[in-house]
């Protein structure tokens, strides 16, 4: 009994072996096809901040608006936003009312802010982003109610007004 176990064993280590030897000489199994290349990473988009000026900065966030270019709309929005806010702040509390047209281009800062959120809060409004451009224009109104933005054709307005309205249809729609 004990001799065939041995050779049971015996057998069993050589047949193992050989498998093994076997499966060597063996091609290998076919693969799995070779994984795609991987895309190239999208390039991170690169901003012309210009001079960094209020009004550089607020020109191209609209230019960006126009062409419907939202993420240079923020890039350019929030860089003047987190550059001249504390001004712009600072100019409204020295105001009771709209500065007159002759003197509104000295609070650079204000106007300039104001319009930005403004331009955000446009640009999120037109992403679908409701909660964003609710809280761009809720800003703009109350912190910023005396901001003007110069028209080109030759007049100040109040993009806080515009915001105002705005933003009672969008509170209006959420209810």
């Amino acid at each position: 009994m004990k001799l065939t176990a041995i050779l049971s064993g015996l057998f069993l280590s050589v047949f193992i072996l050989g498998f093994n030897a076997r499966s060597a000489d063996a091609p290998p199994p076919p693969s799995a096809p070779a994984p795609a290349p991987a895309a190239p990473a999208a390039a991170t988009p690169t901003f012309d901040f210009g001079d960094g000026s209020s009004s550089v900065l607020t020109t191209k966030a609209w230019q960006s608006l126009e062409a419907k270019d939202y993420p240079a709309v923020a890039a350019y929005a929030n860089k003047c936003i987190d550059s001249f806010k504390t001004q712009a702040v600072q100019m409204q509390a020295t105001l009771k009312e709209p500065a007159p047209k002759d003197s509104a281009a000295q609070l650079w800062a204000l106007n300039d802010v104001g319009t930005c959120y403004y331009i955000l809060g446009k640009s999120l409004d037109d992403q679908g982003d409701k909660k964003g451009a609710i809280a761009a224009y809720k800003f703009l109104v109350d912190n910023l109610s005396f901001a003007q933005c110069w028209d080109p054709k030759g007049w100040f307005w109040p993009p806080a007004g515009a915001a105002k309205k705005r933003l009672a249809e969008l509170q209006f729609d959420a209810q």
